[in-house]
């Protein structure tokens, strides 16, 4: 009784503004889901948080909106080609070891240091993560730029033909998006970083995406497409895992899932008119932005735990300037995705006129 008690606690007091805010989250966070297949979550979670949703609260609402909508994503990318069925399904089942793993780890910092210290923890992680994948994408994609092969077919990384040369006999396995045989060995540790990180803020694709393309020498399109496989098989378990210790709150998780289920197939629409380093443009410049918003939060609830001092003025002057940049980064999002969208779609128009006239 006590447990259930504490758990409803945890849950805000919608008003007509939060219903709102998280209608429109959820789908720009669709858009960019369905446009870059990482589950649109490093935009979710922390604008769960910037309206006070506890960080463990909003991590496994997230996950709980999640795996509908990325079945809805990956069927709707399949139907295009994009999707490796297999690998998803694969790199999926040692995720969601990872998300197990990843909500014991989360429940332990919360009981521990409460709601302050979890909020760090889910803080501190985005900030780490965002820096390095953001920072790693947008070094990658201003390389393209520079030696004009941006427009190009994307060449395999060094440790991704020395991945696909590995012959470890018994687990070797066929995988169509690359054309090659590589070993399971190398994509159990990918999905369980996938997964580790999932339950942690709820961003499984962070690792999931780069790691496919990178690591095993996955094509742009197929990677974000084969994400959303993954984030479903994972989301099943992290849902189930959370929601046993109350921690889902299924009126953020339907509010956001109803936005989402539009934008999620917009964003899907948008990946077969966009050349493949657009989808790096728009992972690494959203990544960025959001970055910013988290690590403004960081000196607040360092506060909280009375780690360091500050006024009640700065906690209310970070906060609101933090919630500011979140409104930015959801805005980028949907505007670079719907022009991508929309340029596309005006192309095709263009083409189809002139194929008409002659």
């Amino acid at each position: 009784m006590h447990d259930a008690v504490n758990s409803l606690s945890q849950f805000i007091d919608l008003q007509t503004a939060h219903i709102l805010y998280l209608v429109i989250m959820g789908f720009i966070g669709g858009l960019v889901s369905g446009f870059i297949g990482s589950g649109g979550a490093f935009v979710l979670t922390p604008g769960m948080m910037s309206i006070g949703v506890p960080a463990l609260v909003a991590v496994a609402s997230n996950m709980c909106h999640k795996f509908p909508k990325a079945l809805v994503g990956a069927i709707k990318r399949y139907r295009y080609g994009q999707v490796d069925v297999k690998l998803g399904v694969i790199m999926g089942i040692s995720a969601e070891a990872g998300v197990l793993y990843g909500a014991g780890v989360q429940q332990k910092i919360k009981t521990a240091f409460g709601d302050a210290g979890s909020n760090l923890y889910v803080s501190v992680a985005f900030v780490l993560v965002l820096a390095i994948v953001g920072g790693f994408i947008l070094k990658d994609v201003l390389t393209s730029f520079k030696n004009k092969t941006q427009d190009k077919e994307e060449s395999l990384t060094k440790i991704a033909k020395w991945v696909q040369s590995v012959n470890i006999p018994g687990t070797m396995m066929y995988f169509k998006s690359i054309d090659a045989k590589i070993s399971v060995l190398f994509t159990l540790p990918l999905g369980f970083a996938t997964g580790m990180l999932a339950a942690t803020i709820a961003v499984g694709g962070f690792v999931g995406v780069p790691s496919m393309m990178y690591i095993l020498g996955v094509p742009g399109l197929i990677s974000s497409a084969t994400e959303l496989v993954i984030a479903f098989v994972m989301g099943v378990g992290g849902t189930f895992k959370y929601a046993l210790h109350g921690l889902v709150d299924i009126r953020l998780a339907m509010l956001i899932l109803g936005g989402s289920l539009f934008g999620i197939q917009l964003g899907a629409i948008g990946t077969t008119y966009v050349k493949p380093y657009m989808i790096k443009v728009v992972m690494a410049t959203i990544m960025l932005v959001v970055l910013v918003s988290r690590a403004l939060m960081v000196p607040v609830y360092l506060a909280k735990l009375n780690v360091i001092a500050l006024s009640e003025t700065m906690v209310k002057f970070l906060s609101n300037t933090s919630f500011a940049i979140m409104i930015l980064a959801l805005l980028v999002g949907a505007f670079i995705v719907l022009k991508a969208l929309w340029s596309g779609l005006r192309e095709e128009k263009m083409l189809s006129m002139k194929l008409k006239k002659a």
